[in-house]
């Protein structure tokens, strides 16, 4: 690899490359993506090489040049050769930056391959529409829905047609299952899983159930067990493989399918309490909350002093809102002594009380208005309200942390933001979808507690720096031990770490979960969504045959490898909107038209995307 000057072409011209623009930690992810599953050549174009990830991307082997420019100008494009480049990938700087840099590279080079990070996804399809051959993606987008779903202890999905796939673990897995994605799990060493594991053909279990039995019954084993007899769906799965090596053995993963998302269960009960709670606490102090209370009891004393007297509801509630409104007429002493009053005593007690609460009621409703209105409050974040119960506390309102947000406010649970930034573009997004937002730079302990973390269920970490997450996660776990916890983080060591020493807690990686996607897309493949399986990325991917492309004429026994690919479903031209899940026939050809639906590793889709590519 070599690294160059700014303004300065690559010291061995390069050809046929891809182009990755951008210093951070996706652009990282994705040059390793690159050049080692798909082996292609990348030019790096970073903003200042002693930045960021830029000197990490400088020691990466396989880079064949860094170039420095402080922003993708077209002098910059012509050093890194856009004009012979296959692709090239815009993952860093503003949206509108990243679109000029996109159309300024297809004027140089008409048929070159643009993927661009967005975080405006309206912005971007729209943008799509401008470019010849072009995508545009959202990183946070893609990593949202994990941190989402790790938050709520509930399997992240990806939907495909009118169904969902999911990741279900060990006891969860059901015999409705489409096929093992993970064995050999182990909290205490993550690297151990073994994504994709090889799987026996579907007559192995019968033939293997067939040299078990004799004449005479079961056949004994040379250990002088009899082998043992499961259920159907129980312990590993039918014709997935061998019984484990005991010293190999560990969880089990599976990829099954859902007719819809596991709903999140908030009774609405629940909700219209927290609702009411909080927008009493967002409408008033604590000091008009106590007059309001104090004035509304002793109205309801007094009515119900009414309605005893006269057992008639009717009336009762008439008179009551006519002296809460002042405008009751009083006994004068002469109906009085002539017993022509409106009532004895204590109904005149209580009609006091009524006119006297809502003489009270009238002025705090003033300055209910005057602090609302006047003040401005509705231009400020609102802090999280009194009734704001088993909610999600989302530390870091930058990219991730607002798709975060967004995600869980649509899915109806209550979250609370929480920011040290005052200035971070974030806040008036959440603050848009009603969201309350904890807004200070002091003690993180202390901001937590603002955002009432003793009743939530669990806290997302998400901002940029690995060591900022990890303090949120102590700082939350030693205010409520059992608090679940989700990080953010990008050092993989790190996360074993976490994950060995944290109990109920999760680690999810933004770049590593985007980075397959973004190098799919710059390959011309549609990835769908990626699935987590603790720190490993699963894709969800449909390939299509065309004619004169790779995949027709080869059937799953072509397509399938074990750690690499599986299909999963199949379209066929004649019923394409019809998902065939699980296809049984594995030497049925693909035909023009037909689709496929592959669960894939990372290095296995690269390498059904380059052995596609060099027969196309």
């Amino acid at each position: 690899m070599t690294s160059e000057g700014w303004g300065s072409p690559p010291v061995e011209p390069v050809g046929q490359h891809y182009i990755v623009c951008g210093g951070n930690a996706l652009a990282h992810r994705l040059i390793v993506e690159l050049v080692e599953h798909y082996e292609v050549p990348v030019v790096a174009l970073v903003p200042d090489r002693t930045r960021e990830h830029a000197p990490q991307i400088e020691r990466l082997p396989g880079v064949a040049a860094v170039v420095e420019f402080g922003s993708i100008t077209e002098e910059a494009l012509r050093a890194v050769r856009v004009e012979a480049a296959r692709g090239i990938a815009l993952v860093d700087g503003s949206d509108q930056e990243n679109i000029h840099a996109a159309l300024t590279a297809q004027d140089r080079n008409p048929d070159i391959r643009i993927v661009l990070r967005m975080f405006n996804q309206r912005l971007g399809e729209n943008i799509e529409r401008l470019l010849r051959n072009g995508a545009a993606l959202s990183g946070s987008a893609t990593a949202a829905p994990a941190f989402a779903a790790a938050a709520l202890s509930r399997p992240n999905s990806v939907q495909v047609g009118d169904r969902f796939l999911h990741i279900a673990y060990d006891d969860d897995i059901d015999p409705g299952r489409i096929c093992i994605v993970a064995d050999r799990i182990d909290r205490q060493d993550v690297s151990r899983i073994r994504l994709l594991p090889e799987q026996e053909g579907d007559s192995a279990p019968f033939v293997r159930l067939a040299s078990e039995f004799g004449d005479d019954g079961p056949v004994r084993r040379a250990g002088g067990g009899v082998p043992p007899q499961r259920e159907p769906g129980e312990g590993p799965e039918q014709g997935a493989g061998p019984e484990p090596d005991p010293e190999e053995a560990g969880g089990v993963a599976a990829l099954q399918t859902l007719p819809s998302e596991p709903p999140v269960r908030i009774s609405w009960t629940r909700r219209l309490r927290w609702r009411l709670l909080d927008t009493l606490r967002f409408f008033t102090s604590a000091r008009l909350r106590l007059v309001l209370i104090t004035a509304l009891a002793a109205v309801l004393m007094a009515f119900g002093v009414l309605w005893y007297l006269n057992r008639d509801f009717g009336w009762s509630l008439y008179v009551a809102l006519l002296d809460l409104a002042g405008a009751a007429q009083p006994d004068q002493p002469s109906d009085a002594a002539a017993g022509t009053g409106t009532g004895g005593l204590w109904q005149r007690v209580a009609q006091v009380v009524i006119t006297f609460c809502g003489i009270t009621f009238a002025p705090v409703a003033t300055a209910i208005m005057v602090e609302v209105l006047g003040s401005g409050r509705r231009g400020q974040p609102r802090n999280p309200g009194a009734g704001t119960r088993d909610h999600v506390i989302v530390a870091g309102l930058g990219n991730v942390g607002t798709r975060v947000v967004a995600q869980l406010h649509g899915l109806g649970v209550p979250v609370v933001g929480l920011e040290r930034d005052p200035q971070a573009r974030g806040i008036s997004a959440v603050r848009a979808l009603g969201v309350p937002v904890v807004v200070d730079d002091g003690p993180l302990a202390e901001q937590l507690r603002r955002a009432r973390l003793k009743h939530s269920r669990a806290v997302v970490a998400v901002s940029g720096d690995d060591a900022t997450n990890l303090e949120a996660a102590l700082e939350a776990r030693a205010g409520r031990p059992d608090v679940r916890v989700v990080l953010r983080l990008f050092d993989d060591n790190f996360a074993r770490h976490v994950y060995a020493t944290l109990d109920n807690a999760a680690s999810r990686s933004t770049s590593y979960l985007a980075a397959p996607a973004f190098a799919a897309a710059l390959m011309g493949r549609e990835v769908l969504g990626t699935l987590s399986v603790f720190r490993h990325v699963l894709l969800i991917a449909e390939l299509r045959a065309e004619d004169g492309g790779g995949l027709v004429g080869m059937n799953r026994h072509d397509l399938e490898d074990p750690g690499g690919v599986r299909v999963v479903a199949v379209r066929l031209a004649g019923s394409p909107h019809t998902y065939r899940w699980s296809y049984p026939d594995r030497t049925r050809a693909l035909a023009p038209g037909d689709r496929i639906v592959v669960a894939a590793t990372r290095s296995g889709l690269a390498r059904l995307n380059t052995a596609l590519v060099s027969e196309d």
